[in-house]
């Protein structure tokens, strides 16, 4: 496959066998991007007009108000609570720069839609869905990665920094985006690997496949270096789509744990009855306790609370329930969110207060910090059931 490669500044041409390919780099919240992706498009007259949007990004965008239908029980019967709240923490940070430059987050990509209609260019959404990346994310790192990465994300809302639009259009170098990218990977390899690498092979093959001879893809500028270096491959969309199973490693981990601590107070019990009744005194005790003290963090109602502290022994005992689940489930029915908070939900998340106001977050942070004070109950729960077990023992 013959490709010759023409590059100025924020546009890169691309010719591959009698075909142009025209990736247009931009910044998500700059209101230059948004200008450039109108002329561009206008100059050019494509034959296809190629938004890095997948058909869930694609209805947020064209239609703001599709959250007033989500259902926060299926979310979270679903497993998906902590997706969606991480979802809804990087669309915060997003509208929060938006908010500054007075431009609506992903205005190019809108601007690449309406301007693909009025020249009469084919519109293709060339991004992999949000929910597979988020998933594959989420399976790739640990729960020690996943702490962080939430804690993270939640200080992200919070920290009051404005960026100047000189600032936001040097991030669309190359060098600058690299060096950012090498500094996240250090901390993240994982997540540079799914929402970057993974996703630069998958816009790769969705842009030379996309129809007609002049193809115009607009791009956050970050997904423009992986992309001319991968579109001469074949990629696997297929597989490239597919959320991995838990690995069995995880599984066999996650199911031994608990056969562990249960074959360990059994035999205690058969030795010393006494002894075995505190180390299930203990794993309830610590357990429901950190269970319930996430809850109480997240403020959460008082039937939250004692289900978290009820759910979250017998949860802990099986790597197929969570306590935040229940907590959250209980959380959902005694304060239910209404349209409003839906509506809402982008400018709650701009302020400590709102965002644990919001019944929306109130309910997925419930959900969370229930979850990961059982996590830590696990442990400590299970270390001291143990050295209670080689004191009877050994001691």
């Amino acid at each position: 496959m013959g490709c010759d490669l023409l590059t100025s500044e924020n546009v890169h041409r691309i010719r591959m066998d009698g075909r142009e390919i025209i990736l247009l780099g931009t910044a998500h919240v700059s209101r230059k991007s948004a200008e450039e992706v109108k002329t561009l498009i206008e100059e050019e007259k494509p034959d296809t007009v190629c938004v890095e949007l997948c058909q869930a990004r694609y209805e947020n965008v064209t239609n703001p108000d599709r959250w007033k239908n989500t259902d926060i029980v299926k979310v979270i019967k679903e497993g998906k609570a902590l997706i969606l709240l991480i979802n809804l923490i990087l669309s915060s940070y997003q509208r929060k720069l938006g908010k500054q430059f007075g431009l609506q987050p992903g205005q190019e990509m809108l601007q690449g839609i309406e301007s693909a209609r009025e020249t009469g260019a084919t519109l293709c959404l060339v991004d992999r869905d949000i929910q597979v990346t988020m998933m594959r994310l989420w399976r790739g790192i640990g729960l020690w990665g996943k702490m962080k990465l939430f804690f993270q994300l939640i200080m992200s809302i919070f920290i009051d920094e404005d960026i100047s639009e000189e600032e936001l259009e040097k991030l669309k170098t190359q060098d600058m985006l690299s060096a950012a990218l090498e500094e996240l990977s250090v901390s993240f390899p994982e997540f540079k690997s799914a929402i970057i690498d993974e996703r630069d092979r998958y816009l790769a093959q969705k842009i030379k496949t996309a129809p007609g001879d002049k193809v115009l893809a607009v791009l956050g500028a970050g997904h423009v270096p992986g992309i001319i270096q991968v579109i001469n491959e074949d990629h696997d969309l297929k597989q490239l789509s597919a959320v991995p199973p838990p690995s069995k490693t995880a599984k066999i981990i996650g199911w031994s744990i608990p056969v562990l601590i249960l074959a360990i107070i059994a035999l205690t019990l058969s030795v010393d009855k006494s002894v075995g009744v505190n180390q299930m005194v203990s794993w309830i005790l610590w357990n429901g306790s950190l269970s319930a003290l996430g809850a109480i963090l997240a403020l959460a109602h008082p039937l939250s609370i004692i289900t978290a502290f009820a759910v979250a022994p017998i949860s802990s005992l099986t790597p197929v329930l969570a306590a935040g689940w229940f907590a959250g489930l209980t959380e959902a029915m005694v304060r239910k969110p209404s349209v409003k908070d839906f509506e809402d939900l982008h400018d709650d998340l701009q302020s400590f207060k709102g965002f644990w106001r919001n019944k929306v977050t109130h309910i997925l942070l419930v959900v969370a910090l229930a979850n990961l004070g059982s996590s830590i109950g696990t442990f400590v729960g299970g270390a001291d059931v143990i050295t209670k077990f080689i004191s009877t023992f050994f001691g």
